[in-house]
């Protein structure tokens, strides 16, 4: 076990429920080289590996997702070559990400504005607002750089900004986006690193 990311481990840190994966601990790491990575999911790696193995026998059966002959190829490629890793034992620093979105905002944000699109407003404690939105990626979020997830005092649901800075609210199940709502404003959520990590 990396000893920079045990005592970030230990540190109390939040965190981050998933069902599948396992509860992850998100962070920005610096690699030993002086890389930045200013989104990591800290994991451990048994929930991952279980999920796997499951998947695995299910293809070989003919009872999984792909439901294929090259299924199991497939799912064996999944879980090899897709997402963003890093090695634990390339860290030498982890500390809090400062667009890691805390738990109790997350919790105010009620399902899914319309199909693989959440739409939401964070209210700043000097009144200004801000659109977010996401596919289905909760971890990290960009968010303006003269403030942090800890200004945030009020949460709008299924809203949005409109051009006249109003916040409004976009109606659950949309077709169509309203007239002036523009996508290039909103906040979207941030890609990141998984580092598996096993205490």
């Amino acid at each position: 076990m990396n000893s920079k990311i045990q005592e970030y481990l230990n540190s109390g840190v939040e965190a981050f429920p998933d069902e599948a994966y396992g509860a992850g601990y998100r962070c920005s790491a610096y690699l030993r080289d002086g890389t930045f990575l200013p989104c990591v999911m800290l994991r451990p790696s048994a929930p991952t590996v279980q999920l796997a193995l499951r998947r695995f026998e299910e293809e070989k059966k003919g009872a999984g997702i792909f439901r294929k002959k090259s299924g199991y190829e497939e799912i064996v490629k999944h879980f090899l070559t897709s997402g963003n890793r890093i090695g634990s034992y390339d860290v030498a620093r982890v500390e809090l990400s400062r667009y890691a979105i805390p738990l109790g905002l997350l919790r105010q944000i009620q399902g899914e504005t319309t199909m693989s699109w959440t739409g939401f407003v964070l209210e700043m404690r000097d009144g200004r607002c801000f659109p977010f939105g996401t596919t289905f990626l909760m971890e990290f979020f960009d968010i303006p750089s003269n403030y942090m997830f800890e200004d945030v005092v009020r949460v709008h649901n299924h809203s949005y900004v409109s051009k006249g800075g109003e916040v409004r609210s976009l109606r659950e199940g949309f077709t169509e986006p309203p007239t002036d709502y523009d996508p290039a404003s909103v906040f979207r959520e941030k890609p990141y690193f998984i580092c598996y990590s096993d205490v």
